[in-house]
């Protein structure tokens, strides 16, 4: 039935193992690179288990976007319910999908706050939950969106249904408070395919900001289009998109600043090839796929290693070549920090210290994949959980000769829980030469030398739970 409906001959590595718990009644979490075909998750299990399917997605575009393919495969089964449907429509749609005529409903976050909505969804019972963009939940994620936090109450509020998350990017400790804020029960957890081996990796370390800047330019002009440039500021989108037209190529700049008429003219030009290069702070990106971007450029550092990955995840998903470069200053984390409100000040409370704590080990995270001496690939591998074993052959130090640290003594397994004195709990993340990395639950990611480890008798293994 899936098949004919979608044309699925096969499954790819993750999507089998996800459809499998969701078909069982698990509720689950499925961490799966852009491009790896979580959407087919949903859709295949929503056709071979009786009931409705509710799809909570943030964005309107991504939504619609949904609709209209399922609309091909399965004609008339699909409906969205958002703050751009009348409320007319919307009553229509309610009706449908509790009379069985619908088997997808695309939901906003923000229509939760409703509470004739959640008595409609409820009436309708459905059978499947499934939440995109799972990592908006997580107040330590990247993309967090309060809205989501209704997430957990909407499912005990229908009675838990099988409960689905999707997420393209999501680290540990992201994906435990996914866990926890949908209250999802004995989870099925999997994580596949984080490795895009198509994208060369690389970084380019600067002195100067002018330098950096001629640089990443120089770049964008020589390599083939089309392509995004990540900024951290509407005015720099706004000067490299002009710098670049004035080196011959049709470049525009898309932020939170453009009128929304006019950024949804320049995301279809972009898509439709009629821009080479789209300069963009990280209001572009979450829901679009186009499937030939040559190269992702960052002429600033994301705030994490979790975002950077999703950014850069957005070239070469059709397969080809692609390239990803960070032009880099170590000056440029004081910038990101600033932005990413970081800094601690004297009345933020126990909760918010922590936090920011957390932000500035995520940032401290990204100052060790911009100075990274070994296989990049593996860096960034094994801090989403995923084993690898360099050289990857596909980034800067590789080329280099560089990939391969030379091995040390490593006390802990990667994933073991450890305690620490002052940090408490924490999980062996990585080890990277004569350093270990460790995930602490209160002060986020550490970074200790080996050998200070065993001298002073730093960290002492703690049981395994679960």
């Amino acid at each position: 039935m899936a098949s004919s409906a979608f044309g699925f001959d096969s499954l790819r590595p993750g999507q089998g193992e996800a459809l499998e718990a969701v078909l069982d009644g698990r509720d689950t979490l499925a961490v799966m690179s852009t491009g790896s075909g979580k959407s087919a998750i949903y859709q295949i299990a929503a056709l071979l288990i009786p009931g409705p399917t509710l799809v909570v997605s943030p964005l309107i575009s991504l939504q619609l976007d949904q609709v209209e393919a399922l609309e091909e495969d399965v004609p008339g089964e699909a409906a969205a319910l958002n703050a751009a449907v009348s409320d007319r429509r919307r009553r229509e749609r309610l009706e449908e999908l509790a009379d069985d005529k619908l088997e997808f409903l695309f939901l906003a976050p923000e229509q939760l706050a409703r509470e004739d909505t959640i008595e409609a969804l409820r009436t309708a019972k459905p059978s499947l939950l499934v939440v995109d963009e799972a990592h908006c939940i997580s107040e330590w994620g990247h993309d967090f969106r309060p809205d989501y936090l209704r997430l957990g109450d909407l499912v005990d509020a229908l009675d838990h249904p099988t409960v689905l998350a999707l997420t393209a990017t999501a680290a540990p400790p992201i994906r435990e408070e996914i866990l926890e804020r949908l209250h999802m029960r004995e989870p099925r957890v999997v994580v596949r395919g984080f490795d895009r081996p198509n994208i060369w990796l690389g970084v380019e370390q600067h002195r100067e900001e002018h330098d950096k800047r001629r640089a990443l330019l120089d770049r964008a002009a020589a390599a083939p289009s089309p392509g995004i440039v990540y900024v951290a500021t509407r005015r720099l989108a706004e000067e490299l998109a002009q710098e670049l037209e004035g080196r011959g190529l049709s470049a525009a700049a898309y932020h939170a600043g453009v009128a929304r008429k006019k950024r949804d003219g320049i995301q279809d030009d972009f898509m439709d090839d009629r821009l080479d290069v789209i300069v963009a702070t990280t209001a572009f990106g979450m829901g679009v796929d186009k499937p030939n971007v040559r190269f992702v450029l960052h002429l600033d550092v994301s705030e994490s290693v979790d975002a950077y990955y999703q950014e850069l995840g957005r070239g070469g998903r059709d397969g080809a070549a692609a390239e990803a470069v960070l032009f880099y200053r170590s000056e440029d984390l004081g910038v990101r920090k600033f932005f990413a409100g970081a800094t601690p000040k004297e009345e933020d409370s126990e909760e918010e210290l922590r936090r920011k704590s957390f932000e500035r080990s995520r940032l401290e995270m990204m100052r060790g994949y911009a100075e990274h001496e070994h296989c990049r690939r593996n860096f960034i591998l094994s801090y989403f959980g995923e084993q690898f074993e360099p050289p990857c052959g596909l980034c800067d130090n590789c080329d280099a000769g560089h990939g391969v640290p030379d091995r040390a003594a490593q006390p802990f397994p990667v994933g073991h829980p450890v305690e620490h004195a002052d940090w408490g709990s924490g999980i062996v993340q990585r080890y990277d030469g004569g350093q270990v990395v460790v995930l602490f639950e209160t002060v986020g990611y550490k970074t200790l030398s080996v050998e200070l480890v065993l001298e002073r008798d730093l960290l002492h293994a703690a049981a395994e739970t679960g």
